[in-house]
């Protein structure tokens, strides 16, 4: 069996590039942790090889040079996947799984593509050998229907949130620029409860509550005895922004500029549903998703301060003089969707994965996007355009879109459909202007 080998090494770095260095790591943002080596086969270095790494939010590529070495640059000590293109090795060849180093496997449905992480030093050195053998290759239609089941997750929890802002939309006509804190607020609560080692189980019902009280306060101290002053939508909207620099660095203070894992974070994917491979936290996740889903949309139907807040939304001066008392359901439909925006926060901390101060603007436009592509002010149209939104991100890799380049695909189909239907798929055209 002809035999090549793969030396991996890591200390810890920053953001990568894609690019075929003269020297290992080339072009790439150099910072101290980094994964890196040299490939050869039968003695002999082998060049143009294609090895990324995806972890952490972070995806980067680059390729062996002349003498067989590479390196990775990566921004923190963490978790990631190391993958080595087999179509770029030589033919025939493959990782031979039979002499993987202890501790190093596989990813399910693959034969070169392995978890690989840093040691206590910030150092790692792993020998992979190739060796002859076929390919595991992941058909088209399999590759479609896990990435499709990851996107109604995606698009589950960003419809958590995304409801909330529709709720204040239609309540207020604010949009919420901060509403990305309100999400990072939950995830860095869970990160402090997860420090006193108190289970997840209890964890999510206590960041629930905290998101609650933080909108409540924001209502309070801020938002009301603005709307009593009389301010107008765009003064509101840069008090906003301001607001939202402002908690956003506050978390920068305390936390730092560094990602945080929650327990269980980065679970392997072990359980499978047919060609699907999913985590015991993508099942929870989508379990909690749909049930607050589910608890909204009962409240917003059949209780009669859901009734008030979509009376309010579809006009609020009959709802005034209807004898509905606006401010108090503008001050609950805050506490709710900061509710419903922290725990928003803990799963995409877990999706990511990881803890970050800026966290939530992250994925504050794609939020926009599914509000406005379901219609401004409404909150099933929210959902559905949540799922919309994350269901292409999650494919659009796999019709050939670059990895940094996923959001792009979604952001294009929301213009598209503007141009058609500008209201949005549930807005009404009296709504707008």
């Amino acid at each position: 069996m002809a035999a090549a080998m793969l030396l991996l090494a890591s200390p810890s770095g920053a953001h990568a590039s894609a690019s075929a260095p003269d020297t290992p790591g080339g072009d790439q943002e150099q910072t101290e942790f980094y994964f890196g080596g040299v490939i050869t086969f039968d003695g002999e270095p082998v060049a143009d090889v294609v090895i990324s790494v995806d972890g952490g939010g972070f995806e980067a590529e680059t390729v062996t040079d002349a003498d067989g070495k590479w390196r990775l640059y990566v921004p923190e000590k963490d978790e990631y996947v190391l993958v080595v293109d087999e179509d770029t090795l030589p033919d025939g060849v493959i990782v031979d799984p039979a002499q993987l180093p202890e501790g190093i496997q596989p990813k399910s449905g693959t034969t070169a593509s392995f978890d690989v992480g840093f040691g206590a030093t910030g150092t790692k050195i792993v020998n992979l050998f190739l060796g002859e053998g076929e390919r595991v290759t992941v058909s088209f239609w399999d590759q479609f229907t896990e990435r499709l089941i990851n996107g109604i997750n995606f698009g589950l929890l960003l419809a958590l949130a995304a409801v909330g802002v529709s709720l204040i939309f239609g309540t207020t006509g604010l949009t919420n620029f901060a509403h990305a804190e309100m999400l990072t607020f939950g995830a860095v609560i869970a990160l402090l409860l997860a420090g006193f080692q108190i289970p997840m189980w209890i964890v999510i019902p206590l960041v629930i509550l905290a998101g609650a009280a933080f909108g409540w306060v924001l209502d309070a101290g801020l938002w009301k005895p603005l709307r009593r002053k009389g301010l107008g939508l765009v003064q509101l909207m840069i008090v906003s922004i301001g607001l939202s620099l402002a908690i956003r660095y506050t978390y920068q203070f305390f936390i730092g500029g560094g990602t945080y894992q929650l327990p269980g974070a980065g679970a392997s994917r072990d359980i499978r549903l047919g060609p699907i491979a999913v985590s015991w936290i993508d099942l929870v996740s989508m379990g909690i998703s749909i049930v607050l889903l589910l608890a909204v949309a009962y409240w917003l139907l059949r209780t009669r301060i859901g009734k008030a807040t979509r009376a309010i939304s579809d006009n609020p001066g009959l709802a005034a003089a209807s004898g509905i008392n606006v401010d108090r359901v503008i001050r609950i439909v805050w506490v709710l969707s900061a509710a419903l925006a922290a725990v928003a926060g803990v799963l995409w901390a877990y999706f990511r994965p990881g803890v970050k101060w800026d966290m939530g603007v992250q994925v504050l436009l794609l939020i926009f996007a599914a509000v406005t592509l379901g219609g401004l002010g409404t909150a099933f149209g929210a959902l559905i355009g949540s799922l919309i939104v994350g269901i292409l991100v999650e494919l659009s890799t796999l019709l050939g879109i670059p990895p940094d380049m996923k959001y792009v695909g979604a952001l294009a189909v929301l213009i598209i459909i503007l141009l058609v239907r500008p209201q949005g798929l549930l807005g009404r055209k009296e709504r707008l202007g």
